[in-house]
């Protein structure tokens, strides 16, 4: 007879062998079992309203039929080739249609590799080798996007914070840190180093929203000082618009990220530009000396690309957008009216299409101001949500277009919980 492992025997398994138990991902104390539109279960069986979707990519949901059948089709065909395929191919003409700065795209893996290879692609084209990011942003695991991404301590703009082990100092000193929605740093810092590259920004940094004419003021100061702007749009690509930032926003830059919803739950990353930056990719045109070689064994798969065609063209369909952000909105009304009724500070931050609560009454506006008055209160808050069925990150919340009646219900209920709970856990610390 078959053995049947438990949760915790699967957690032991990891212990052994993964270290600090995990993938380096996620809470290693819930091991998934399966997934199945707008829900998954663990390995014990307990079933959760799944608001973590993979961390962004499973905007229509798990196991979703049409994109299964997309890549059902395609398995038999071939699932890797190092070589140019048909779908490939298409998913970069569909990702040049949509998104407004891309006339090209180079494919890779992941969203932290594309990003890598973004910055290097505006030191190339310009020729100067400093990078400015903002204190907070997620830019992936390159050396450069390990400076200041949570800094525990804090110290003078523009001094970058590693924020691993193992990288050498002169990575830093190529690496200048602004804060965050902080135009005037910014252009300061412009006015004062002529070396910069490139300013890479997520127009929604992680949850914060950029502020009204933050985006376009880097564009005119990227413009008035020879530098390239870079949005990361791993998590906003698809998401915030079909067009992402750059369409919600209105501000196009030079060079975008995408991941996650491209790949259709897939691993599949890209890059994309003008034509005259992508010809640094291109040695017969830029020669050798200026050439950005870039190979990936998975670049381009073709069950992945087939996966992110379906979820792009099921996008594209009348109403889409509409109802997410529909969700969205109904989920924030759901958390504001629990945690008022019961007296607790709170500030919804993000999109409707992506967000969460920081347990303060000051509005965060940088990775300085974006924090729990006690950060206690926010482990009871998720702690409790998932004792009733919410599956959630520590500090997002991803609605899916998967999303139900019922899941709406039992969601209000666990927020409902939630509130009381952190309610009580207030009263018992006075």
């Amino acid at each position: 007879m078959n053995r049947i492992y438990t949760q915790a025997d699967w957690i032991d398994r990891a212990r052994a062998v993964l270290p600090a138990a995990g993938f380096g991902n996620f809470d290693a104390s819930v091991v998934i079992a399966r997934g199945d539109g707008s829900h998954v279960w663990d390995e014990d069986g307990n079933e959760y309203v799944d608001y973590l979707i993979g961390s962004g990519p499973m905007l229509l949901g798990h196991g979703h039929p049409e994109v299964m059948e997309a890549v059902l089709e395609q398995l038999p065909k071939g699932m890797t080739f190092f070589a140019n395929n048909a779908k490939g191919i298409e998913l970069a003409e569909a990702i040049v249609e949509a998104v407004p700065c891309c006339e090209q795209v180079r494919f890779v893996t992941s969203g932290g590799e594309a990003d890598m290879y973004a910055i290097r692609l505006a030191r190339a084209y310009t020729g100067k080798p400093k990078i400015l990011k903002f204190e907070g942003g997620y830019h992936g695991m390159s050396a450069e996007a390990q400076m200041s991404l949570a800094p525990s301590k804090q110290v003078n703009f523009p001094t970058p914070v590693p924020d691993s082990a193992g990288i050498p100092q002169g990575v830093a000193d190529e690496v200048l840190i602004a804060p965050f929605n902080d135009l005037e740093a910014v252009a300061s810092l412009l006015g004062e180093h002529h070396d910069i590259a490139a300013i890479i920004v997520e127009p929604l940094q992680r949850i914060i929203p950029a502020q009204p004419g933050f985006l376009q003021g880097l564009r005119d100061l990227c413009d008035a000082h020879g530098v390239l702007l870079i949005f990361d749009e791993i998590v906003t690509g698809f998401r915030l618009a079909y067009g992402g930032a750059q369409e919600r926003y209105g501000v196009t830059p030079d060079i975008c990220t995408l991941g996650k919803i491209i790949g259709g739950g897939f691993p599949l990353a890209a890059l994309g530009a003008s034509a005259e930056i992508m010809a640094h990719f291109d040695k017969a045109v830029v020669g050798a000396d200026k050439w950005l070689m870039q190979l990936g064994t998975l670049s381009g798969n073709p069950v992945a690309s087939a996966a992110g065609l379906k979820t792009m063209e099921v996008l594209r369909r009348a109403g889409q957008y509409e109802r997410l952000r529909n969700l969205g909105q109904t989920l924030m009304d759901f958390q504001s009216a629990a945690l008022t009724e019961h007296g607790i500070a709170h500030r919804i931050c993000g999109d409707p299409t992506l967000f969460d609560i920081y347990f303060t009454d000051c509005d965060p506006v940088d990775y300085r101001t974006a924090k729990h008055a006690d950060p206690k209160i926010n482990e009871v808050w998720n702690t409790t949500l998932r004792a009733n069925g919410v599956f959630k990150s520590p500090g997002k919340l991803y609605p899916s277009l998967a999303l139900t009646g019922d899941d709406l219900d039992l969601t209000k209920a666990a927020f409902q919980r939630a509130a009381r709970a952190v309610s009580d856990d207030r009263s018992t610390a006075m």
